[in-house]
């Protein structure tokens, strides 16, 4: 009902500004809307249709090919000395993991910082922010160093091994997520604890059954981030993992360009369509729910 009364009186509104001169600016920002639009989807259609072009090239082709198939496609699924399923594989298991264990940590630790008055409380927010500021490709060196000693002792955590690049993502992906999930916290009145609190409940009951399902949509925000930052990765995987089977998919499609002395851009446009089709799945269903965590948050009250 709302938006069939605001519907008139938004026409109106626009044609009103349109005789009084304005019309220049919309259409100034509906061309540079347009602009944006086809910068962004154009290398989108492009890599598609690439990746269709039996011919196997980026050059000399046309936005659709002649003779489209999914002979790229057959040939990259079924490449023997390219696993790309594998890849495929651990990348998504990697970022399930990374996702399920950070949002987990996030939450406990950010209702922890939320309702809880403790020593080295405000120090420890302080310290989240300090380390944020700087960009995680400062530690790579400590990183590698680090995980090669770890190895000598304890196997799983070496190099080469999907546990440590697990450990690695969620431990890099907490910091700014807890203050994310502390800050809508903020925004949830803490009445409703302490009516928890007055029937009995302990504080782990009144999280899991009060406060956890009103923060489904930072949950679904700090989830839907952290997987696709998780799988997306390449610096961190590239210096970690080294055999051939336990590569992630953004690290094995190098190898089409360095291993071969011949570029297979079909297969790597294969390889990278069918590398999308995870992050568009997960993204695409829960984007309201993305732009509602990012938000509710940045206002208390």
């Amino acid at each position: 009902m709302e938006k069939t009364r605001n519907t008139p009186a938004l026409r109106t509104g626009l044609l009103d500004q349109l005789r009084t001169g304005n019309w220049v600016g919309y259409l100034t920002r509906y061309l540079i809307a347009g602009i944006l639009i086809v910068f962004a989807v154009a290398p989108a259609l492009w890599i598609v249709s690439a990746s269709l072009n039996p011919a196997k090239s980026l050059v000399g082709g046309t936005l659709w090919p002649e003779n489209p198939s999914f002979v790229n496609y057959r040939e990259l699924v079924t490449n023997d000395f390219f696993p790309y399923l594998t890849w495929f594989g651990n990348s998504l298991k990697i970022a399930t993991i990374t996702t399920l264990c950070t949002v987990t940590i996030t939450c406990l630790a950010g209702y922890s910082l939320s309702r809880f008055r403790f020593k080295g409380r405000r120090s420890f927010m302080i310290a989240i922010l300090i380390l944020n500021v700087f960009p995680a490709i400062l530690g790579m060196v400590a990183i590698f160093t680090t995980i090669q000693q770890l190895g000598l002792y304890v196997d799983a955590l070496g190099l080469d091994k999907h546990v440590s690049l697990i450990l690695i993502y969620t431990a890099g992906s907490m910091g700014i997520n807890v203050l994310m999930v502390k800050a809508y916290i903020d925004t949830i009145p803490v009445e409703l604890d302490e009516s928890a609190l007055v029937d009995g409940a302990s504080p782990w009951q009144t999280f899991r059954h009060i406060i956890l399902p009103i923060m489904t949509p930072i949950v679904i925000t700090i989830g839907v981030l952290t997987f696709i930052a998780a799988y997306g990765d390449f610096v961190i995987a590239r210096v970690l993992l080294k055999s051939s089977d336990q590569l992630t998919v953004m690290v094995g499609l190098m190898l089409f360009q360095t291993d071969r002395f011949d570029q297979d851009f079909g297969m790597i446009t294969a390889g990278a369509v069918l590398a999308a089709i995870p992050v568009i799945l997960i993204y695409i269903p829960l984007q309201r729910f993305v732009i509602d965590g990012l938000t509710a948050g940045s206002v208390k009250g």
